[in-house]
């Protein structure tokens, strides 16, 4: 006996069907966008720890230098947006940079969490995990970091250096060899006449041993696989939405940058029982 199944069942199943090629049998690696930044304060030890309590299979932070030197982990070049008070980063000491609140804007329960730095960032990331530490700096912050992983020694395999700045991914690339380093690029105008091949020449004019890029660029699997070169680093961002992973992952996405690693990993897994 033949069962009629309800219209909108058997419309999932039909989307479930369509999804699984373009997922493929492994799902890109999900990296936690500033540690699990939609239910934690961003480039915090709380989100880091909460995108591993979801699974992340990594995470993704930024970084600045304070007036005194330390390597600090915040995205904006003032606090204003994430903190209680406005202050420079470069202008102020850790000291300074500590005595404010970095939880609270997000919710009361974060209230007292404060900036973290680089070694304990490092500290927090467990083995087989991946970091994706993002230099939001100058070159001059590059000395320090290569100082703190001469200290530190995390895993050279899960560590990539990355920048939108083609001159860090240079310095990177002379002063720390034993870190991989990729450039970071939204790949605007990617359409235009001409822009592959500016953008490919960008990225071995600096070195750059992989990409990270903007989802909704008008990019091609093609281009992206060159770019990618035998590292196949290449990360896109930011995907919060299962139709957004599905196209990254289409593109060749070795990794997803996403604000909400647990439940994207939950959406994009919904179709794995009809695999049976």
């Amino acid at each position: 006996m033949t069962i009629a199944l309800p219209a909108c069942f058997r419309f999932i199943f039909a989307f479930a069907l369509a999804v699984l090629p373009a997922i493929g049998e492994e799902l890109p690696k999900l990296i936690a966008h500033r540690g699990a930044s939609e239910q934690a304060p961003e480039n915090t030890l709380v989100a880091i720890r909460t995108a591993w309590q979801q699974g992340a299979d990594g995470i993704e932070a930024d970084f600045l230098l304070s007036a005194d030197g330390e390597v600090v982990c915040i995205h904006d070049n003032t606090t204003k947006r994430t903190a209680n008070k406005n202050l420079k980063v470069s202008k102020s000491t850790l000291a300074e940079l500590r005595a404010l609140d970095y939880g609270a804007w997000k919710s009361p329960e974060f209230k007292g969490e404060k900036i973290p730095v680089l070694s304990e960032v490092l500290d927090e990331i467990p083995s087989g995990k991946w970091f994706f530490l993002e230099i939001k700096d100058s070159p001059k912050i590059v000395k320090p970091i290569a100082e703190i992983l001469s200290r530190k020694r995390p895993d050279r395999e899960r560590l990539i250096l990355i920048s939108f700045d083609k001159e860090v991914v240079k310095t990177c690339r002379e002063t720390i060899p034993g870190y991989r380093a990729c450039l970071i690029s939204s790949l605007k105008n990617f359409s235009k006449k001409g822009a592959p091949e500016r953008f490919m020449a960008e990225l071995e004019s600096c070195g750059a041993q992989g990409l990270i890029f903007k989802e909704s660029a008008p990019v091609t699997k093609e281009w992206l696989t060159q770019a990618g070169g035998a590292n196949r680093i290449l990360m896109a961002w930011t995907i919060n939405r299962r139709r957004s992973a599905i196209r990254a992952t289409k593109l060749g996405s070795t990794f997803l940058a996403t604000d909400r690693p647990g439940a994207l990993r939950k959406e994009l897994q919904l179709a794995t029982p009809m695999r049976q």
